[in-house]
């Protein structure tokens, strides 16, 4: 499954959020096309990161594998391999929650803004501070805005918005 969650902050760019925490989680690092980095963790997951995405790596049960990115700016595509059981992999910006198990994924944060696509699979996103949720089917895309307190609205997302995110994270 391929799942893309965009989300993006227009604040200053750095990678070593994540790199100063990547070995104590298991991680290793490689750079990767575009000037890109790819971080490789445990039980199969692969975390594409931006260059100058900012972003932390969480262990949020404390069993030493990562299980969630909290991503303040740019974009990083995620691709989580299917759990059997516990909480789902998610991607947390200020403004939006996207859960998912087994399948890739991208997040962009930009000002005030969180963009949530679905290549292929299943998302649920939903607001860091509402009730309620929408669920991203392939194709289908999301834009939630800190500013506005409308539904959420699922579209459909158009080739030149899906390629130019994708070229960013050298895809």
């Amino acid at each position: 499954m391929r799942l893309f969650i965009l989300a993006a902050l227009a604040l200053g760019a750095c990678l070593g959020t994540a790199s100063a925490q990547q070995a104590g989680m298991g991680c290793t690092a490689q750079p990767s096309a575009a000037g890109t980095q790819t971080l490789r963790c445990g039980a199969g997951l692969t975390i594409v990161a931006e260059s100058g995405a900012q972003f932390t790596l969480l262990d949020r049960d404390g069993n030493g594998h990562v299980d969630a990115v909290e991503l303040q700016s740019k974009a990083v595509f995620v691709e989580a391999p299917k759990k059997k059981t516990g909480k789902p992999f998610e991607v947390i910006t200020p403004q939006a929650i996207a859960a998912v198990r087994g399948t890739k994924w991208a997040v962009d944060a930009e000002g005030t803004k969180t963009s949530v696509f679905v290549d292929t699979g299943r998302v649920a996103v939903r607001r860091t501070t509402a009730p309620g949720q929408v669920v991203l089917g392939p194709g289908e895309g999301v834009d939630v805005d800190a500013a506005s307190s409308a539904p959420l609205e699922v579209k459909r997302w158009g080739a030149p918005r899906v390629a130019a995110l994708m070229a960013r994270l050298g895809r």
